[in-house]
């Protein structure tokens, strides 16, 4: 049975924020992936341009989401929805900010610096 419990989850350490993987293909998932991204508060998000559509909903906390140019506060309960090729980053302030991603197996995203991460969770 397809089922992950919490401690077979990955956890990876990227920019200041932790990622627990439960859904990819290393877990058993073809098509999707989905992880729990921990951000603390104070951290300034790393702004990065994704190849696949991303949903957020943020289960705890709250930050400033900007997307391409604009600029949004979300809280616990938003849902973020990431267009593929826009940019986008998350910055927390006093608060810290939980959560639950999904995408497609395969995501790519290009950083400010031209570099590109295929991130480990997504694959």
């Amino acid at each position: 049975m397809p089922v992950i419990h919490p401690s077979d989850a990955v956890v990876f350490e990227i920019h200041g924020a932790t990622f627990t993987s439960y859904a990819a293909p290393h877990s058993g998932s073809a098509e999707l992936a989905a992880w729990q991204v921990d951000v603390p508060a104070g951290v300034t998000g790393v702004p990065h341009r994704v190849t696949r559509e991303e949903v957020l909903r943020v289960t705890a906390g709250s930050a400033t989401v900007t997307l391409d140019d604009e600029k949004c506060d979300v809280t616990a309960g938003d849902v973020i929805i990431v267009p593929a090729g826009s940019l986008f980053g998350i910055d927390t302030g006093a608060e810290a900010l939980t959560a639950w991603v999904t995408t497609s197996v395969g995501l790519r995203a290009a950083l400010a610096d031209g570099s590109w991460i295929t991130p480990p969770w997504t694959r």
